[in-house]
């Protein structure tokens, strides 16, 4: 039934009767929905109907952060294949890879570090995916993000570094 009511909206059948800021949320909850659960059926749905698939909810989240965050390698998959932005970030400056660093996520991680991404893209505490990798203990990811040329030397905004963070050493907050 909800994918009948998602293709009646994308496909405009629906008519003027409801309002198209009602409509718009309501296609935002339902594609934030989908990629939060892995839904490839319903994510079919709004890759057919050309629908933004870098929208941004209220926490800056895209679709693809959410797919990433929960686990889902189908979805990721899907919305890379489709033109999601892998270096799109949340309203904190994280992107789909730093969640799927925190999360464990290890086969997405891989996967998103070999978009087409700066392997120092910083978030808005100056962290980068590698600094993530080492706090976290993801030597693989480190090693990954380390071919593909990250700034083991960089420093967050608190001045730790991947180094010190490897080993649990934090820079005490001000």
């Amino acid at each position: 039934m909800r994918r009948f009511f998602l293709m009646l909206l994308l496909a405009g059948s629906i008519g003027p009767a409801l309002a198209a800021p009602v409509t718009q949320a309501q296609l935002r909850t339902l594609f934030f929905e989908a990629a939060r659960e892995g839904n490839g059926d319903m994510l079919g749905a709004f890759i057919e109907a050309h629908f933004d698939l870098n929208i941004h909810d209220d926490k800056g989240y895209t679709g693809l952060i959410l797919a990433a965050y929960h686990g889902h390698q189908g979805a990721v998959e899907q919305l890379l294949a489709a033109g999601a932005d892998p270096c799109a970030q949340d309203a904190r400056g994280n992107t789909a890879l730093m969640g799927a660093i925190f999360k464990g996520e290890l086969a997405i991680a891989r996967r998103l570090v070999a978009a087409d991404c700066s392997p120092d893209q910083r978030n808005r505490s100056g962290q980068t995916a590698a600094m993530y990798a080492a706090l976290f203990q993801r030597q693989d990811i480190l090693a990954a993000l380390a071919a593909k040329g990250a700034n083991l030397d960089a420093k967050d905004a608190l001045g730790n570094d991947v180094h010190s963070l490897a080993k649990g050493e934090f820079q005490p907050l001000p």
